[in-house]
């Protein structure tokens, strides 16, 4: 499957990746650990097959000093040692959120308790904008079939300046 759409040669779509980028600079700003920024965009984007968004976050997180055994074990994080209950929290919140149409009740009570018991109103207010935000990224790099492969960490740091 090619490409179908550049976002990136588009005016219009540049024009809303500028100011898309630019919500996403609240949540990179904000108290919420970076790493935990990373996993949170990795898993959503596994579980939506997003492959430019899983390669920009894993190479980003990777840049940002992320460990292999962590990157590589997200997708499986309930049956692994190397997350932090804070993060297991996270990444929950991430999985539910994520899969909205799965349970009716959207996000469980378990999982919301979990997330407040290991993050302030700051970190939670930026961890559910940035689930809400991977999975608008997600929708859109799909819906062009945006290729993953060619991320460079920071290559668009400068261009949406």
């Amino acid at each position: 499957m090619d490409i179908r759409f550049n976002m990136f040669d588009n005016e219009i779509a540049l024009k809303f990746a500028k100011r898309f980028a630019n919500a996403g600079t609240v949540i990179t700003q904000s108290p919420l650990p970076k790493s935990t920024q990373e996993l949170v965009s990795l898993r959503a984007s596994q579980i939506n097959g997003c492959g430019w968004c899983i390669d920009a976050h894993t190479k980003e997180a990777a840049a940002a000093g992320e460990t292999s055994v962590r990157l590589n074990l997200v997708a499986a994080w309930r049956e692994s040692t190397v997350f932090t209950e804070a993060e297991q929290a996270a990444l929950a919140l991430a999985e539910e959120g994520t899969r909205l149409a799965d349970a009716h009740d959207g996000v469980s009570d378990e999982t919301w308790s979990h997330v407040r018991k290991h993050y302030d109103d700051d970190q939670i207010a930026a961890l559910v904008a940035l689930v809400a935000l991977i999975n608008a990224a997600n929708r859109l790099a799909v819906i062009v079939h945006q290729k993953g492969g060619s991320y460079e960490p920071g290559m668009f740091d400068e261009m949406m300046n």
